[in-house]
């Protein structure tokens, strides 16, 4: 069994398309987003492309925002972050809220064999929790919420990763369209999406994964940010341009939650 994986798109449909482009060749049984569809310079026809897949869509912390309301900013470049929200909030239709209340907190697949994936976007216990590398065994632990698979698979943190823990692999394909580069209080983006593919073998046991990266036309994707009127939009194209931006670049994802 074939596994596509996408998420945090941001509202970056050339880097959605590229992902797309590459997965397509790709003899895929299915394909999962992890969420964080819309926010960014073209939630709509971010969100009609992923709705076009027909694929299933974990709920991300931005998608539910813009469903439940948007929570209260708690210095400057939150509050910047949240206009953002609320601008791409505004853009959607009631069509696009319909859509988007079909995603779910949890994505389970049954492979052949004993094997199960359980992807979630930031975990089973909140889409705002961060999973890292080195989220010690504790922490994940309580995050995890007693969820048991051979694969466990998240998003939210923009950062590609696989790690131990105990009998299970868990898994981060990154983000489609603000993969970061580095970790620190502020984070560069860079130049590409990140996504990834697993196969599971027929006996539950033998798992290989793909952690991929895709380049796409970064000068076309400043102009389509400039020209959304989103506000802000000058310093969100500069994140892909300079390291030295206003604020360094995008936030620790606990900002994101």
């Amino acid at each position: 069994m074939r596994v596509g994986l996408i998420g945090d798109v941001h509202g970056n449909l050339l880097a959605l398309d590229a992902a797309l482009d590459d997965l397509s060749r790709d003899r895929l049984d299915t394909l999962v987003c992890l969420g964080d569809v819309v926010v960014g310079p073209q939630p709509v026809e971010t969100l009609a492309r992923i709705r076009s897949l027909g694929c299933r869509v974990v709920l991300g912390n931005w998608d539910a925002y813009c469903l439940r309301g948007f929570p209260r900013p708690t210095n400057g470049l939150a509050r910047r972050l949240l206009e953002i929200g609320r601008w791409s909030a505004d853009q959607l239709g009631a069509a696009d809220r319909e859509y988007i209340a079909t995603f779910e907190p949890m994505v389970e697949l049954e492979a052949p064999g004993t094997a199960r994936v359980v992807t979630f976007h930031g975990s089973p216990r909140s889409d705002e929790d961060p999973i890292f590398a080195t989220t010690p065994e504790d922490e994940l632990e309580r995050m995890l919420a007693g969820v048991v698979a051979p694969l466990l698979v998240a998003g939210h943190t923009h950062f590609q990763m696989v790690r131990r823990y105990r009998d299970s692999l868990v898994l981060n394909p990154g983000s489609v369209g603000l993969a970061f580069r580095r970790q620190a209080d502020v984070m560069p983006v860079a130049k590409w999406a990140e996504y990834g593919v697993v196969a599971l073998g027929d006996d539950g046991l033998a798992v290989e994964v793909e952690l991929r990266r895709r380049p796409y036309d970064v000068d076309a994707l400043v102009k389509v940010i400039l020209d959304s009127r989103m506000p802000h939009s000058a310093w969100w194209a500069a994140l892909w341009t300079s390291d030295a931006v206003d604020d360094g670049g995008c936030p620790n994802p606990s900002a994101f939650a």
